[in-house]
């Protein structure tokens, strides 16, 4: 590993919107050739930091020197020609177009030689150990993980130096985060400053040579990797101890409340069948690709199942649609919070009542809005929702505040099953504590509660019970004294 002098060096950077300070006096520094991780939770002003780092945001206040000269960066073109790039998880290619078009989009000659550009491409991917993939392919026809590799590309072509990857695990299988892990490792041996935003500790500690800490926009601390523990990164960045972490249970279960009997959707799900008490919080775990999620599809109706039958206190119900499940009582947060979770472009107020609006008619087309309005607050007050006031549009919140809205809908729906697929994903270890606050709430209210994770800690820390699946599957159940990370891994893979 190449430490060898601090490459980049933001001193007392401040910035403010609305006469409130984003960021106050923050120093942050990285060298050429390490991996440093810039760590906080939702609103800690990390989004801030890189932004004023690569142009989009100019600084109020304060200095950045990159490879000891002072640097003065304009606007998003200025901070490339200055060889700084962001790699976010929402890649900006063009799908119709090859590899090679993506990578030199933005310089093409005014005669293009493309034997030449396609060499160019080649060669640059062959220094970072993707030889195999051809310029020539279209980009939507290749993995979300080569998509990653060709965002890469693009800014080393540029000749970057300073690469910031934010969160850029979120749509990526554990072999794919392999191959970027090794590619990571590649660029820090060749000498690239890395700074990497992530909300997974493991990822932090397995890749990182630095942690810096940001919180309510003030640095906390800088630490080596190998000089400090998790419990005591999470207690800087929350300031609380991890065994805080998880929510006593205050829920007590009662009699079951749901049933699925011989649940099948073609390819994905075969012949599963589970029960659900009331109060209980049921964990799916399993492998990517083992159904989990398409399991609660079918029962939520959003896709077809060609058998099965759904019970609620026993009785047949139809949830052949979302629609009719929602009639039922059923909510789903989904997965991917921003493409089916909430309406980013709409105010929190519209996206929390749109499961019940028909709970705030004064007559057939007119909304009460006073009734909304109090029915809205109240909701965001039990979920603690940080937010200027119910009319914002959800899209300028953070991530785990948006995580919040998505929940709210169902919180005012009602629901008396709520099904959570990976309700903590993409959100900050204290956005993460809220939401096991909420769920234990909802638990306590009777509301029975599924939820899919691919978090091992979670299961085990929230669940009340376990169903393990795999290839479509259930491969066991696990009480309470037997949730465990051995157990969990063994089941999820198959073994006896």
């Amino acid at each position: 590993m190449k430490t060898a002098r601090e490459f980049l060096d933001m001193k007392n950077i401040s910035k403010k919107f609305g006469g409130v300070y984003a960021l106050e006096n923050v120093s942050f520094s990285a060298r050429a050739g390490e991996v440093h991780a810039l760590m906080g939770e939702n609103g800690a002003g990390k989004s801030t930091l890189m932004k004023i780092l690569s142009g989009v945001y100019r600084k109020d206040g304060g200095e950045i020197f990159i490879n000891g000269r002072e640097t003065r960066i304009s606007g998003p073109a200025d901070g490339k020609k200055q060889g700084i790039s962001i790699i976010h998880q929402e890649f900006a290619l063009a799908v119709d177009l090859t590899v090679a078009e993506n990578i030199f989009m933005d310089r093409f000659p005014k005669v293009i030689h493309w034997n030449e550009l396609n060499r160019k491409t080649g060669n640059l991917l062959e220094s970072l150990g993707f030889g195999d993939l051809d310029p020539t392919r279209t980009v939507g026809e290749i993995s979300v993980a080569y998509q990653q590799v060709v965002e890469i590309c693009k800014a080393l072509s540029r000749d970057s130096k300073i690469l910031v990857f934010d969160e850029p695990t979120a749509v990526l299988t554990s072999s794919e985060v392999d191959k970027l892990f090794a590619l990571i490792k590649v660029l820090r041996d060749q000498g690239v400053c890395i700074i990497y935003i992530s909300h997974r500790l493991n990822e932090i500690f397995e890749l990182c040579d630095r942690i810096t800490v940001l919180k309510d926009g003030q640095n906390v601390s800088t630490v080596n990797v190998g000089e400090i523990r998790q419990s005591d990164l999470i207690r800087l960045m929350i300031g609380r101890e991890l065994s805080e972490m998880y929510p006593p249970k205050t829920a007590k279960t009662g009699e079951v409340v749901f049933e699925a009997h011989d649940i099948c959707v073609p390819g994905r799900v075969s012949h599963v069948s589970f029960e659900l008490k009331k109060g209980e919080i049921l964990g799916i775990s399993g492998l990517v690709g083992a159904g989990r999620t398409e399991l609660m599809q079918a029962i939520f109706g959003v896709r077809r199942r060609t058998s099965g039958q759904i019970l609620y206190m026993g009785k047949e119900i139809n949830t052949r649609s979302p629609r009719h499940a929602v009639q039922n009582g059923i909510g789903m947060l989904p997965e991917d919070r921003k493409a089916e979770g909430v309406l980013l472009e709409m105010p929190v107020a519209v996206n929390s009542t749109l499961t019940c609006l028909k709970n705030f008619l004064r007559v057939p087309g007119r909304i009460d809005r006073k009734k909304e309005s109090e029915a809205v607050e109240a909701a965001a007050q039990t979920v603690r929702l940080k937010m200027t006031n119910i009319w914002q549009n959800v899209g300028d919140l953070s991530g785990g505040n948006q995580q919040k809205v998505a929940l709210m809908k169902w919180v005012l729906a009602d629901c008396r099953l709520l099904i959570l697929d990976e309700p903590t994903r993409g959100v900050d270890v204290g956005a993460k504590i809220e939401i096991y606050r909420i769920m234990d709430q909802l638990a306590a209210q009777g509301v029975a509660i599924i939820m899919i994770s691919s978090e091992m800690p979670e299961i085990i820390g929230m669940s009340d019970r376990v169903i393990v699946m795999r290839e479509g599957t259930i491969t066991g159940e696990l009480e309470k004294p037997e949730i465990n990370e051995y157990n969990l891994i063994r089941l999820s893979m198959g073994v006896n």
